[in-house]
């Protein structure tokens, strides 16, 4: 950053993605946590194809405001047909609205000059109009033999390297 640069705070961008459509829910609150990630769920869970479904798979990180069972049963208390599914720990990767997440750094945020929070949020809630205009499902190819082989080959890699370290035991 320039010696210019003055910041003007953080925004939090909480976001939803429907996983069948592409189509991207999104909210610029000024604080983030439980009542914020409410309202997300509950914008969501409002439409009707969501409202009348038999079951809606919520994927979440483990975020402080949707973390543990008190989260899980907040959420179905507010709508009861809502399943809270939690990634591994570490592992925020397989949720696909992380790969929304990394189009709106490429394309909106950097080089991050913003001349305000409230222009900043205008400009990623309109790229959240603008992309549903076109969206389309994310094209996932990653398997479950592909997670196995993934896997092999690190424990093998870690096999070779405890052989390495034996072998360079022996030798001083």
């Amino acid at each position: 950053m320039e010696h210019e640069y003055v910041r003007h705070g953080a925004l939090a961008l909480l976001a939803g993605l429907d996983v069948h459509t592409g189509q991207v829910f999104a909210s610029t609150p000024k604080t983030t946590g439980i009542a914020p990630f409410m309202e997300l769920a509950g914008q969501v869970m409002a439409r009707p194809e969501y409202k009348n479904a038999a079951r809606v798979f919520v994927v979440v990180d483990n975020g402080s405001d949707h973390r543990g069972q008190a989260a899980i049963d907040r959420l179905r208390t507010a709508h009861p047909n809502a399943i809270m599914i939690h990634t591994p720990v570490h592992a925020s990767w397989l949720n696909q609205i992380e790969i929304f997440f990394s189009i709106v750094q490429k394309k909106v945020v950097s080089p991050n000059d913003f001349p305000s929070l409230d222009k900043l949020s205008e400009t990623l809630l309109a790229f959240v109009d603008r992309y549903n205009q076109t969206a389309a499902p994310f094209n996932w190819k990653y398997t479950g033999a592909d997670l196995k082989a993934l896997l092999s080959r690190i424990s093998e890699h870690d096999k070779q390297d405890a052989r390495r370290q034996t072998g360079l035991a022996q030798a001083a």
